[in-house]
Protein backbone atom coordinates (compact mmCIF):
# COMPACT_ATOMS: atom_id res chain seq x y z
CA UNK A 1 0.00 0.00 0.00
CA UNK A 2 1.45 3.60 -0.38
CA UNK A 3 -0.52 7.11 0.27
CA UNK A 4 -0.54 10.15 -1.36
CA UNK A 5 -1.63 13.64 -1.09
CA UNK A 6 -2.94 16.20 -3.70
CA UNK A 7 -1.96 19.66 -4.68
CA UNK A 8 -2.69 22.30 -1.95
CA UNK A 9 -5.85 24.45 -2.81
CA UNK A 10 -7.73 27.06 -1.11
CA UNK A 11 -11.08 25.79 0.36
CA UNK A 12 -11.81 28.25 2.38
CA UNK A 13 -10.44 26.64 5.75
CA UNK A 14 -9.39 28.73 8.65
CA UNK A 15 -6.16 27.12 8.54
CA UNK A 16 -5.29 28.13 5.09
CA UNK A 17 -4.83 25.75 1.56
CA UNK A 18 -5.44 22.19 2.33
CA UNK A 19 -4.94 18.79 0.64
CA UNK A 20 -5.57 15.51 1.38
CA UNK A 21 -3.69 12.23 2.56
CA UNK A 22 -5.66 9.05 0.64
CA UNK A 23 -3.74 5.64 0.49
CA UNK A 24 -5.24 2.82 -2.21
CA UNK A 25 -5.32 0.43 0.00
CA UNK A 26 -8.24 -1.94 -0.88
CA UNK A 27 -11.89 -0.50 0.50
CA UNK A 28 -12.47 -1.53 3.65
CA UNK A 29 -8.73 -1.72 4.69
CA UNK A 30 -7.77 2.04 6.42
CA UNK A 31 -4.96 -0.04 8.75
CA UNK A 32 -2.27 1.30 7.17
CA UNK A 33 -3.33 4.80 6.16
CA UNK A 34 -3.92 5.10 9.64
CA UNK A 35 -1.24 4.23 10.74
CA UNK A 36 0.51 6.56 8.23
CA UNK A 37 -1.29 9.55 9.58
CA UNK A 38 -0.43 8.58 13.17
CA UNK A 39 3.00 8.64 12.43
CA UNK A 40 3.05 12.29 11.14
CA UNK A 41 0.92 13.63 14.13
CA UNK A 42 -2.67 13.11 12.88
CA UNK A 43 -5.50 12.43 15.33
CA UNK A 44 -7.56 9.12 14.24
CA UNK A 45 -10.55 11.54 14.68
CA UNK A 46 -9.78 13.41 12.42
CA UNK A 47 -10.59 11.14 9.61
CA UNK A 48 -13.22 11.56 6.77
CA UNK A 49 -15.13 8.37 6.72
CA UNK A 50 -18.31 10.00 6.09
CA UNK A 51 -16.78 11.50 2.76
CA UNK A 52 -16.73 9.45 -0.86
CA UNK A 53 -13.28 8.68 -0.51
CA UNK A 54 -11.68 7.79 2.97
CA UNK A 55 -9.00 10.40 3.67
CA UNK A 56 -7.51 12.93 6.17
CA UNK A 57 -7.14 16.58 5.25
CA UNK A 58 -3.46 18.45 5.90
CA UNK A 59 -2.72 21.59 6.26
CA UNK A 60 0.34 22.60 4.48
CA UNK A 61 2.72 22.29 7.04
CA UNK A 62 1.53 18.38 7.22
CA UNK A 63 1.67 18.08 4.05
CA UNK A 64 4.83 18.56 3.48
CA UNK A 65 5.72 16.50 6.57
CA UNK A 66 3.69 13.39 5.40
CA UNK A 67 6.17 14.49 2.23
CA UNK A 68 9.43 13.79 4.35
CA UNK A 69 7.67 10.56 5.69
CA UNK A 70 7.18 9.19 2.29
CA UNK A 71 3.39 10.18 1.09
CA UNK A 72 3.84 10.34 -3.35
CA UNK A 73 2.80 13.43 -4.74
CA UNK A 74 0.13 13.40 -7.34
CA UNK A 75 -1.62 15.60 -9.78
CA UNK A 76 -4.90 16.11 -10.21
CA UNK A 77 -5.32 13.06 -13.04
CA UNK A 78 -3.21 10.61 -11.07
CA UNK A 79 -5.40 11.22 -7.73
CA UNK A 80 -8.77 11.40 -8.93
CA UNK A 81 -7.62 7.96 -10.80
CA UNK A 82 -7.31 6.41 -7.69
CA UNK A 83 -10.22 8.03 -6.32
CA UNK A 84 -12.41 6.45 -8.97
CA UNK A 85 -10.37 3.21 -8.97
CA UNK A 86 -11.58 3.15 -4.70
CA UNK A 87 -15.44 3.91 -5.60
CA UNK A 88 -15.32 1.36 -8.21
CA UNK A 89 -14.25 -1.33 -5.98
CA UNK A 90 -16.29 -0.13 -3.05
CA UNK A 91 -19.18 -0.18 -5.81
CA UNK A 92 -18.45 -3.74 -6.75
CA UNK A 93 -18.10 -4.86 -2.96
CA UNK A 94 -21.42 -3.34 -2.52
CA UNK A 95 -23.17 -4.70 -5.24
CA UNK A 96 -22.50 -7.86 -4.90
CA UNK A 97 -23.34 -8.68 -1.28
CA UNK A 98 -26.38 -11.13 -0.98
CA UNK A 99 -28.22 -8.95 1.38
CA UNK A 100 -29.24 -5.74 2.39
CA UNK A 101 -27.50 -6.58 6.09
CA UNK A 102 -24.52 -7.12 3.79
CA UNK A 103 -24.43 -4.27 2.17
CA UNK A 104 -25.02 -1.88 5.46
CA UNK A 105 -21.99 -4.17 6.88
CA UNK A 106 -19.62 -3.74 3.85
CA UNK A 107 -20.38 0.18 3.63
CA UNK A 108 -20.04 -0.14 7.46
CA UNK A 109 -16.52 -1.86 6.73
CA UNK A 110 -15.44 0.76 4.34
CA UNK A 111 -15.26 3.90 6.00
CA UNK A 112 -13.75 2.56 9.33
Amino acid sequence: MAVYVDKLRNWGWRLGPSSHLISDATPGDNAELHAFAEKIGLKREWFQRSSSVPHYDLTAGRRATAVKAGAIELDDRQFYAILKRWREDAKARILTAASEEERAAIRAELYR
